[in-house]
Order: C-alpha cells, then structure tokens, then sequence
C-alpha cells in the first residue's frame, strides 16, 4: 500500500515563498528488468503529480521510468491567502493516492 508524505507550513505571513515537499512510497518498477528466468518484469510508476491550492493547480509533474523508487518532489509557491493544498498521484496498474494539507496566511 502506497503512503505519502507531505510537509507544508502550517502557517505564513501574506507574500512568503513556501517550500511544498511531498514523498510517496512507491517500488517504480520501470519494466526493463527481468526475472532470473528470463521474463519481462512488468511496468509499474506513477505517471503524472498535480498539486492543487483552493482547487486551482499550482503544479504539475509527469514522471517517467528514469525516476527513482519513493519520488520526491519539491516545490515552491507563493502564499496569497490561506486554503488547502491537494495532492494527486496517477500511475500504472490504477494507481490512485490522494493527500491534502491545509495553510493559514496572516
């Protein structure tokens, strides 16, 4: 079962860069290996990360075999008003998480 962590700061002053750090747990099966007898290990990422804000995306990344197993991503935004973030990971196999996390802009 797949988990994510997501470090947002739980607070900032009108105008600040924040930094947004998310961390999902996920093998990245890339589907070049083989098996010891010879048969094809079968694909398996996540393909795209969408990171919304009040409803509104802010970011958006498509991932791709060459990234490594659990990806990180790092990002920065401005903070306007306070809200919630979304995150979303899409990939192989169904592969479907969500996670959110909220801000309060002084």
């Amino acid at each position: 079962m797949a988990s994510a962590l997501i470090n947002v700061p739980p607070r900032a002053k009108r105008g600040d860069i924040i930094e947004i750090r998310t961390l999902m747990s996920h093998i990245m099966e890339t589907g070049f290996r083989h098996t010891t007898a010879g048969e094809s290990v079968p694909r398996d990422i996540i393909t795209s990360f969408t990171c919304r804000f009040n409803g509104n995306e802010i970011f958006r990344a498509d991932l791709f075999p060459a990234i490594a197993a659990n990806p990180f991503i790092s990002f920065f935004t401005v903070a306007t008003e306070s809200g919630k973030f979304e995150f979303e990971w899409i990939g192989d196999k169904d592969f479907a998480e969500t996670a959110s996390a909220s801000i309060t802009v002084e």
